[in-house]
């Protein structure tokens, strides 16, 4: 039997995921526009045999950005560069059900999985910001409304990607025939939703269906993720909290005829890394000494939906309620971190200010290593989305110093298993489910 193996993503995010990244001296803010700084990204995360890179996405500005590097590139777009600079790394890619159409986002993926030879991912999302809503002119939807058409919106993606059964296209050039058409499908798709006809006008994308990978913890979330996704993205503070996440999801997929290993689930560490634990906290406190706190209380503002600008910055957070349409289980989270350690505003935002409610890991390589085993083998994780507080300095750190003391401990993989990110994933190819049964001879 195969000694199971981490899984590593690594979540790029302009110049660093620290808040205050942008203001180190080991940050160049004016490439966060820069395709070649995404490229080296992409090829550093290679050479460390990481599985995958991913993009988030959101379709506002988010934020203040008198006080924050914003203004990212289209990750769909950014990431058909990626494809071209790398041979062997997933291409993830966060896009909204909410505020697209499945025809759009089909193509897209599709011509993306074809472009890197079988590389891409789709993140789902469903978009819970207000100020998303109003940039097209509506109002955001309930938040069982926005996983509604979620499901409904993969259903009819899949369908497309579906369309042409792996047979189709034919070459043939002596008979004149390109294609067999008899393996091209309409949808004729009618739902609550949607009306698409079909068929998709990209032909079936080499992993069958791009990978799915889904980040909402909400119980909406959890019961969609179970249901469709292939990789989660997750948020959880302690050993404990991630084994009961774990074990949660895992336990629903039955119901929809899965097995617990066609979903890995992949919690969010922001490695702060030294050569010794002093250079570590060295680098976290210069980082903190960064922080503007004015920005930080509007952050926490919109996690929480509460204005917290008046409240003072020693005193403990305030009794606040749930979001009815909001980021539901961040706000758990974020809630749950204060009230637990006793956390000030100031302490609160210096602690979200490295993650935004993802563990902060400071320490030496082996001491980082240490908390990835913990949690990979104590039932918390099938593997880790990384995301560097400072980049790309900090994705360095993790590929030349926390990679080979995984490799070593027989943890992570020296070299890549395939060349597609399912391969690489250790998940299937979905067949079409228009596909034809060829008949067994008697």
């Amino acid at each position: 039997m195969a000694t199971r193996k981490l899984h590593l993503n690594a979540f790029l995010m302009g110049v660093g995921h620290h808040e205050a990244a942008w203001r180190h001296p080991r940050a160049e803010p004016a490439r966060i526009a820069d395709v070649r700084h995404y490229q080296e990204l992409a090829r550093i995360a290679e050479r460390g045999r990481l599985d995958s890179v991913f993009l988030a996405d959101g379709l506002a500005l988010w934020g203040d950005v008198r006080h924050n590097a914003l203004g990212g590139l289209e990750p769909l777009t950014l990431l058909a560069a990626l494809a071209t600079a790398t041979e062997h790394i997933g291409l993830i890619a966060t896009v909204s059900t909410t505020y697209n159409e499945p025809f759009h986002v089909a193509r897209k993926f599709a011509s993306l999985d074809h472009i890197s030879g079988g590389r891409a991912g789709w993140n789902i999302v469903t978009s819970a910001s207000e100020a998303e809503a109003h940039n097209f002119g509506v109002e955001r939807p309930a938040h069982r409304d926005r996983y509604d058409r979620a499901a409904e919106f993969l259903e009819v993606v899949t369908k497309l990607w579906d369309s042409w059964e792996d047979g189709a296209i034919l070459g043939d050039r002596r008979s004149g025939d390109y294609a067999d058409t008899t393996r091209i499908h309409a949808l004729d798709h009618v739902g609550h939703h949607f009306r698409v006809r079909g068929p998709l006008n990209t032909s079936r994308p080499p992993q069958g269906h791009p990978l799915l990978v889904q980040a909402g913890s909400s119980e909406d979330g959890k019961e969609f993720a179970a249901r469709f996704a292939e990789a989660v993205f997750t948020a959880q503070q302690t050993l404990q909290e991630g084994r009961e996440f774990y074990a949660d999801l895992k336990s629903r997929l039955g119901r929809y005829g899965r097995r617990g290993d066609e979903l890995l689930i992949l919690p969010g560490i922001s490695p702060i890394i030294g050569s010794t634990e002093r250079e570590a906290l060295l680098l976290e406190k210069e980082l903190e000494e960064l922080i503007i706190p004015e920005y930080g209380v509007r952050q926490l503002s919109g996690i929480l939906g509460v204005d917290l600008s008046g409240h003072p910055l020693d005193s403990p957070l305030p009794e606040v309620s749930p979001p009815a349409d909001g980021q539901q289980s961040r706000f758990k989270l974020v809630t749950d971190l204060a009230r637990r350690e006793r956390l000030t505003l100031r302490e609160l935002i210096n602690r979200l200010a490295g993650g935004r409610g993802h563990r902060v890991v400071t320490g030496t390589p082996e001491q980082v290593a240490d908390q990835i085993q913990k949690w990979f083998t104590g039932g918390a994780a099938d593997g880790f989305n990384i995301m560097p507080p400072v980049l790309p300095s900090g994705l360095e750190d993790f590929v030349d110093h926390v990679v080979p003391e995984l490799q070593v401990r027989g943890l992570f993989r020296t070299e890549y298993e395939g060349r597609t990110l399912r391969q690489n994933y250790g998940l299937a190819r979905p067949a079409s489910r228009f596909e034809q049964k060829v008949p067994v001879a008697s």
